[in-house]
């Protein structure tokens, strides 16, 4: 017990060492790259604003700005020596269990020191990794914390009341509300700020009536212009028309909207609005922008050609949408307007509802005739079909504009009712996303038209290029691109979305590593190289070396098969290990999984296992002539890992499984070479001279250039047959494949030869005995033919026999 004394106080003592190392870090919360002071005083302001019932929205949002960014800098400083860590980690675990009193083997000085220095180490390495997940975890659940109030607020205000604009007595208050808040539009001034004001008019005239000549010259003639161009790219015929047709009908939104930019800054030039009359003029480019957009996007899905058209309804109906929706853009844009000068003016909520419900009710209806349109898309079309077919079948996209059409519909007749009640905020938060979706899924569809169109002028396809596959997943990503806006559209926050953001970049856990997307990027990248690093291997081993060796093809293609097997297996382990995933942890759950999985999979796994034994053993290769268990017989023109593919005499593939070639029987016919013998079965008349035959047929046989030499063409007389004389003749072929085109030959010839020597091939003969045929004659006596010898193939009839012969 003497010698354990020293080691124990030294232990003692490096313990207490680290724990004051600890204490000490922690006390002093440094992160490297982290302002501390800074984060725990916002920290400290951000959960009293929290526990604050008055604290307001934007406060709040302030706060959760600036603890989002210390997350994602404890978030960074969470891996700080990560690599140092795993290090001294693994150094740990190699230095074994530290020794405990009564141990028959007590652990080494020298060992005990060595893991003493490690462990105070990774305690200081560890510290500024604790301090930033402890920070992390209070950040992430402050900024929690904060989503929550501003989402319950958000619906609370949805639910509240208000006066309803249907009551008559809110009217003339509301009206003159209105009128008050218009007048304060333009500034009043004394004599001499109004002199001073027109002598600066008076020097900015020339250029304020150039702006707006300007301005009111794009927009009157802007869609002339527009016009035009479209024409003369129309006539031109060039490659890709559809495509500059496109853009250049982003030209009705351009002129215009710099014609109203001009507008609004010669109208700001002139000092003649006030405070609130610049406010609102600046906002006329923007609801112009916004108009603008809708109109084009109306005219891209409602065109008026039906082959730009990207809905296939009647003329009249695209006529009539088009309308619809330059109605509904003035409507909201007026509606807007004169919100912004009651909101300007700091009007109540019962102004602003009185004043934008004949909007609203004038809105809906214009939705609810567009979703009534929209609802009988693509009718006719399925009738049409039903009643050639009796099958009614609707594309996706007809489903999906269908059911737009009904959303619509509801919308329509709710949003009015909702604010006919009293709930204001309510009815705009059903009315005017509605609107947007409907807008925002238009120019979806035309921006896969668009990419749809340039794919083909690139690839030269036209538009045909509109059905292929490309294309419709361009319009897949650009629907997933439109999801961001759909949900800031229905009242989703920016920082909702920079939160999902944010968690994507942190990725998610597979054991006990985390895969962010700059990991799964990296295992694609690596992967992807591996890969064509493989296909690159295979063509080169294929086209430039194999060929040059003896080797023959079934070999070839066994050692390239083999090389992309073991190939794409490096890349995905160069993949995941470049990845820095961890498997590990994940291997009891794959030994369990393993087990259900290869009774499932067993008849797959038996025919993969069988395709590597065909790879290796090469019992059959591409181009064999083979004939497996069943009669199935053809050329193997293919063998992967879990099947094989015969293709048969008549053009047709057999699919066998890979397993039932290794385990049943296979007949080769051309393993090695492709020599092959045939056998033709021929028999003469009773009475011939065989030896004669003997040599007609040896002499037919050594006549086909197909006849080899060696083995010599055998000619057997086999067996004195029921009704001929039977011969056989044994041809060894060069090339076993013209089996069939030899024996029609020497069929042939056959056929030729024993007509020109007058040998005949029998017909086969039977010959039937009667009993008692004086009964048959007293029953049939005008029957000649009774008692005679039948012959059932037209040949000679026999003599007749005696009565009561058997």
């Amino acid at each position: 017990m003497i010698w354990r004394l020293p080691q124990v106080m030294v232990r003692f003592f490096a313990l207490l060492g680290m724990l004051v190392l600890c204490a000490g870090a922690v006390f002093a919360q440094d992160v490297p790259g982290v302002d501390m002071t800074g984060w725990r005083a916002i920290a400290d302001r951000a959960e009293a604003a929290v526990d604050d019932p008055q604290t307001a929205n934007e406060a709040l949002e302030a706060f959760r700005g600036q603890l989002a960014q210390f997350r994602e800098q404890f978030n960074e400083a969470r891996g700080v020596n990560a690599t140092r860590i795993a290090s001294l980690r693994d150094q740990i675990s190699l230095l074994g269990s530290p020794s405990v009193e009564g141990d028959a083997a007590p652990e080494a000085a020298d060992i005990a020191a060595k893991r003493t220095e490690l462990e105070e180490q990774l305690a200081v390495l560890l510290t500024p990794v604790q301090v930033a997940d402890s920070a992390y975890t209070r950040a992430d659940g402050l900024v929690g914390e904060i989503d929550t109030i501003v989402r319950s607020r958000q619906a609370e205000e949805l639910l509240v009341m208000v006066e309803s604009p249907l009551n008559p007595v809110h009217w003339p208050v509301a009206f003159e509300a209105l009128r008050t808040a218009v007048s304060k539009l333009w500034s009043t001034v004394g004599p001499e700020q109004a002199a001073e004001r027109r002598t600066e008019l008076l020097r900015k005239l020339p250029l304020i009536a150039l702006w707006t000549l300007a301005g009111l010259g794009l927009i009157l003639r802007g869609s002339h212009w527009t016009k035009m161009i479209i024409t003369k790219l129309g006539k031109r015929g060039t490659r890709g028309v559809g495509v500059w047709r496109f853009v250049a009908s982003l030209l009705r939104i351009v002129f215009p909207l710099f014609g109203l930019t001009l507008l609004s800054y010669a109208a700001r030039s002139t000092g003649y609005l006030g405070e609130r009359g610049d406010q609102l003029v600046v906002l006329i480019p923007v609801l112009g922008g916004f108009m603008l957009g809708f109109r084009w996007v109306a005219e891209q899905v409602f065109a008026r050609d039906d082959d730009i058209a990207l809905l296939e309804l009647s003329a009249r109906d695209r006529s009539d949408a088009r309308f619809l929706v330059s109605g509904i853009t003035l409507l909201i844009i007026t509606n807007t307007l004169l919100l912004r000068i009651v909101i300007l003016d700091g009007g109540s909520s019962l102004t602003k509802t009185v004043v934008s419900f004949p909007f609203t009710v004038l809105i809906s209806y214009g939705i609810y005739r567009i979703g009534r349109l929209l609802r009988h898309y693509g009718k006719q079309v399925v009738r049409e079909e039903k009643e050639e077919d009796d099958i009614t079948r609707a594309s996706t996209l007809g489903r999906l504009v269908r059911s737009l059409g009904t959303i619509a519909v509801l919308v329509a007749i709710v949003a009015p009712l909702l604010q006919a009640m009293g709930y204001y905020n309510a009815s705009e938060f059903v009315l005017q996303p509605t609107v947007l979706t409907l807008v925002i899924l238009g120019l979806v569809l035309a921006l896969q038209r668009f990419s749809a169109d340039v794919y083909g002028a690139i690839t030269g396809q036209g538009i045909q290029a509109r059905e292929l596959l490309l294309p419709i997943f361009f319009g897949l990503v650009l629907l997933l691109l439109a999801v961001p806006f759909l949900a800031l559209v229905w009242g989703a926050r920016v920082s909702d979305l920079t939160e999902v953001w944010a968690a994507f970049r942190r990725g998610f856990a597979i054991g006990n590593s985390r895969i962010s997307p700059t990991d799964f990027l990296t295992f694609a990248l690596i992967f992807a190289l591996g890969y064509f690093g493989t296909r690159l291997a295979q063509g080169a081993l294929k086209t430039n070396v194999l060929p040059k060796t003896n080797i023959d093809k079934g070999g070839q293609n066994a050692i390239v098969s083999g090389l992309g097997y073991v190939g794409i297996f490096l890349a995905a382990l160069a993949a995941i290990t470049g990845a820095g995933i961890d498997l590990s942890s994940l291997a009891i759950v794959a030994g369990a999984l393993s087990v259900g999985i290869g009774f499932g999979l067993q008849n797959i796994v038996s025919n993969f296992v069988s395709g590597i034994i065909l790879l290796i053993e090469r019992p059959i290769s591409e181009g064999d002539w083979i004939e497996v268990t069943g009669g199935q017989m053809g050329f193997v023109r293919d063998i992967s890992v879990r099947s094989t593919r015969i293709e048969t005499f008549d053009k047709t593939d057999v699919i066998v499984p890979n397993a039932d070639l290794v385990s049943g029987t296979v007949i080769n016919y051309t393993r090695g070479n492709t020599l092959g013998r045939v056998i033709i079965s021929v028999g003469v008349a009773y009475g011939t001279d065989t030896r004669k035959v003997e040599e007609i047929l040896t002499e037919i046989a050594n006549a086909q250039p197909m006849a080899l030499a060696n083995p010599a063409v055998q000619v057997l007389f086999l067996n004195f047959g029921a009704s001929s004389l039977d011969f056989e003749i044994r041809i060894f072929l060069r090339d076993v494949t013209w089996l069939n085109i030899v024996k029609n030959d020497v069929n042939h010839a056959i056929a030729k030869r024993f007509a020109e020597e007058g040998i005949e091939i029998p017909f086969p003969q039977q010959d039937i005995w009667l009993r008692n045929p004086e009964t048959l004659r007293a029953s049939a006596p005008q029957d000649s033919n009774l008692g005679r010898t039948v012959n059932l193939y037209g040949g000679a009839a026999a003599t007749p026999q005696n009565e009561g012969d058997q």
